[in-house]
């Protein structure tokens, strides 16, 4: 499959062009809901989360039988200054290990049937550092993007995008604060569990590159400005879903900054995507908030890899499986109150 765009204009006419949900289905799907055999919104979030699924799937009893999970990879030219507690040789290193079964990521997408699939982006040309000049050219941002287009398996009906980077934190918050506003420090965390010291020099970086990238464009140009191609990948892989009706749920911080881009490139970008997690990292309750996204999950995770996200699949199995599969009062015979 070849994408659909070959330049940043043509990828910016796809974001404004793309299709909304199934107005029809999500009404079926509301209508059936308030049929089964339970108290009224006695499920929470499972009904809200099950509706919205069919609305985007078209159905107004959908299932989730095609999970697929992503994981891109790829290296930063600003990780030299120090901002991570690992070397970036981790960043291949960890590839190998996603392909050799051995990462939590393999595990979660082994016990919610998923399709696992890993992209390496260049990782022998790191990008740029963004404190001196944009992370990336025009061109390695696209082909990144193409990338994550191609990646989706127009077969799924479930999306997570992940990834894997070695100072990829660093470039997520100085994303944030260029989209969203505030201090460097409002948007910098750990990461990988930098000390004192690294946070310091971690902080500095985000700032100096946000001083000199900051205001420069749309969401689309950011990315290019402080971005990674991972993180390139996972919007062009959700802006692709978009394009198919197929529903995401977000993984973490670096992943809601890469769908922040779409966002604030196109508003409405993300409408097909779904908050799975709160992660441990510092900004993210912030980032979920600028987006309008309540996380499903909040379990302390600040793995990355789509972890998070690979876990709410089985949320979005059991609420679609209720919707779906309950009787109602009807079918069961019981009286409706």
């Amino acid at each position: 499959m070849t994408a659909a765009f070959s330049d940043m204009a043509g990828f910016r006419s796809l974001l404004a062009a793309q299709p909304g949900n199934d107005a029809e289905a999500m009404a079926a799907a509301t209508a059936r809901n308030g049929q089964l055999t339970k108290p009224p919104a006695a499920l929470g979030r499972l009904e809200e989360l099950a509706i919205w699924y069919a609305g985007w799937c078209g159905t107004a009893r959908p299932v989730v039988e095609k999970p697929q999970i992503i994981v891109f990879a790829g290296n930063h030219g600003v990780a030299a200054q120090g901002v991570s507690a690992f070397p970036s040789e981790v960043t291949a290193q960890m590839v190998l290990n996603f392909q050799h079964g051995g990462a939590a990521i393999n595990q979660l997408a082994r016990t919610f049937s998923a399709q696992l699939d890993v992209h390496a982006l260049a990782l022998d040309r790191p990008t740029a550092d963004f404190t001196q000049t944009a992370a990336m050219s025009a061109a390695d941002l696209v082909e990144a993007l193409q990338t994550g287009w191609t990646a989706v398996d127009e077969g799924a009906d479930v999306l997570v995008t992940g990834e894997m980077g070695i100072g990829n934190t660093t470039s997520a918050a100085a994303l944030a604060a260029a989209l969203f506003g505030g201090t460097a420090l409002d948007w910098t965390g750990r990461g990988t569990g930098v000390d004192d010291a690294g946070l310091e020099i971690k902080t500095r970086v985000v700032a100096d590159g946000v001083a000199l990238h900051g205001g420069q464009g749309d969401g689309l140009e950011t990315l290019r400005r402080l971005g990674g191609r991972e993180v390139a990948a996972m919007a062009g892989a959700i802006a692709r879903a978009r394009s198919l009706r197929i529903p995401v749920l977000l993984d973490g911080f670096i992943c809601c900054a890469a769908a922040a881009c779409l966002e604030k490139t196109v508003a409405g970008s993300l409408d097909h995507c779904v908050a799975s997690h709160l992660s441990a990292e510092g900004a993210h309750q912030r980032m979920l908030d600028a987006l309008g996204k309540e996380p499903l999950l909040s379990l302390g995770l600040r793995l990355g890899e789509a972890s998070g996200a690979a876990l709410s699949i089985g949320v979005l199995k059991g609420a679609v499986a209720c919707l779906s599969g309950m009787a109602t009062f009807a079918e069961a015979g019981v009286t409706d109150a």
